[in-house]
């Protein structure tokens, strides 16, 4: 996963809708030629057993002169299906061509023009058939063609399992009537881990609209394979193009799938989904899907796809699988959620130095904290700490959680209930420990000695409120081992803070403590722990455990 945009991988996590491409995405994206069928129904899986038949000739004319890519030693150019053909007969062409019209996915198909004055065309099934007059027989003869049902009838098996099928013919100086060549099944494996991956993101509460240029019938089946359909909604284009968007509004939540899409079928959907205050994430590989790309919340383009796609996208997915879709969303969630955890430490901390900084003169210590010692509070605050909770680790469990919505505020009531109990603790007992007759004994009741402990004991607090935010856990060292740097960055400020204690003399204010004086205020420093484990038990006890 490439991140072009910051925010585009924060948003990430928070999509309601996501529109996928299939090819390439869901599936390998690897097109092989599994059959070519003659009209008489006969198949060939090679070009060996072809290469005996008299219909070969114009088989491999068709496959390869009305071809974008080129073969030479390999294959060169052209899209994947192109490439698919190029590859069934593995070698080079001539392409006497006067006439391109090149794959269009409108039109869906490609049609080139000879100078013997051959034309030749490929395409989707229901573009060709219906002007098909005549057929090439096995032998190469042309013969009229009185009945395309068992033709249909073949293809119609063919997408059924999942297979894509395509057509091609030739004509003379008539485009409406067609000369039936023969249909090239295409098959392009599911990845291994996608249906998996595709649970997950179902879990995560987002629904997924497979968009396909396939027909209804392939999509219906690659749907179901996938644990995708689930009863749900499927339309072709034409369909879509005849409901309004208030239609497509209310049978949105149940729409998964859109065949023979076209690319401003994306771009429709995804103004209709931020119309209804959704958080819209789309896939995308050609110039065509660029502005539904740009338009949407969040876009992926395929790493193999064109600089015009990914220069729109947000993110690019350089294995083009949909299993790095599915990891985006969940870095996008713990992403957010370290935010927030961050916000929590941060301004728990904040209170608390404000809180004293308010009170300390009506209580006669004008100066609790001192300039250079504030520096230190804030680089702990500030720096250490947010990049110890930014490598906080991607759980699964936050895949089982709804998506966020546009308008929710970063900070909620947890994180304030949160900010308020223990900043306010951690406050009166800074304030408790610096007016204490009873803890000033302890510490000699010498004032540098008490200053000295103070300093410790507010660092040492942040250190122990800092386990408190980054879990809603009630134990607070849940996956702390998925966080080395959490717990080596708590190490340092340890380890600095005793220098400063001890080697800080007059800069910083300091005055080395004895032992059982630097244990007692680790032991005090310590008492957020358990007010802050009541204050989640208390939460949970009344079921109004919003968490971050």
């Amino acid at each position: 996963v490439l991140v072009r945009k910051l925010v585009g991988i924060e948003t990430a996590g928070n999509i309601n809708v996501l529109l996928t491409d299939k090819t390439g995405t869901l599936t390998k994206g690897k097109l092989e030629v599994s059959e070519f069928v003659t009209a008489s129904l006969r198949r060939y899986k090679n070009v060996f057993e072809l290469q005996k038949k008299g219909i070969y000739e114009i088989a491999k004319t068709s496959m390869l002169v009305n071809n974008e890519s080129n073969y030479d030693g390999d294959v060169i150019g052209g899209n994947t299906t192109d490439k698919a053909l190029a590859n069934f007969f593995k070698e080079p062409v001539e392409k006497d061509v006067i006439k391109v019209i090149p794959f269009d996915s409108k039109n869906k198909f490609s049609m080139v023009t000879l100078r013997s004055g051959l034309g030749l065309i490929k395409g989707a099934p229901e573009k060709i058939i219906p002007y098909c007059t005549k057929y090439y027989d096995d032998d190469g003869n042309i013969k009229s063609l009185l009945s395309k049902r068992e033709i249909n009838r073949d293809i119609e098996q063919y997408t059924k399992k999942g297979i894509r099928v395509l057509v091609m013919a030739s004509f003379k100086e008539n485009v409406k009537s067609l000369t039936y060549i023969g249909l090239v099944a295409i098959k392009d494996e599911i990845r291994d881990d996608v249906k998996e991956t595709i649970e997950t993101v179902k879990k995560a509460h987002i629904n997924i609209i497979m968009i396909t240029g396939d027909n209804k019938e392939t999509a219906i089946n690659i749907a179901e394979e996938l644990n995708l359909l689930e009863g749900g909604i499927v339309l072709t284009s034409s369909e879509l193009d005849m409901k309004t968007d208030e239609e497509i509004k209310k049978i949105l939540p149940s729409l998964k799938v859109i065949a023979r899409a076209l690319p401003q079928d994306k771009s429709r959907l995804v103004r209709i989904c931020q119309e209804m205050d959704l958080v819209v994430g789309m896939t995308g590989d050609g110039v065509n899907d660029a502005p539904a790309l740009k338009q949407a919340d969040v876009g992926f383009a395929m790493g193999s796809g064109t600089e015009v796609a990914k220069e729109a996208s947000d993110i690019v997915l350089l294995d083009n699988s949909f299993n790095s879709i599915g990891t985006s969303i969940l870095y996008g969630r713990t992403i957010f959620k370290s935010i927030r955890r961050f916000i929590i430490f941060q301004l728990t901390v904040n209170l608390c130095a404000v809180s004293l900084s308010i009170v300390g003169p009506f209580i006669g210590i004008e100066t609790p904290v001192t300039v250079i010692q504030m520096l230190w509070i804030n680089m702990v605050m500030d720096t250490l700490a947010g990049l110890a909770f930014s490598f906080e680790p991607p759980l699964k469990e936050y895949m089982e959680e709804h998506p966020k919505k546009k308008d929710e505020q970063i900070v909620n009531k947890y994180m304030i209930e949160a900010i308020l109990f223990t900043g306010i603790y951690s406050s009166l007992l800074c304030i408790i420990f610096l007016k204490s007759d009873l803890l000033n004994a302890l510490f000699g009741n010498n004032q540098l000695t008490i200053l000295t402990a103070f300093f410790g004991l507010f660092i040492f607090v942040s250190i122990f409120n800092c386990f408190n935010a980054r879990t809603n856990r009630l134990n607070i060292f849940a996956n702390i081992s998925k966080n080395k740097v959490f717990l080596f960055i708590i190490l340092l400020i340890v380890i600095i803070q005793l220098i400063l204690i001890y080697f800080g003399g007059t800069l910083f204010r300091t005055n080395g403590l004895m032992f059982k004086e630097l244990i007692a205020i680790i032991l005090l420093a310590t008492t957020v722990i358990p007010i802050d484990f009541l204050r989640k038990v208390y939460l949970r006890k009344k079921n109004n455990y919003e968490g971050v």
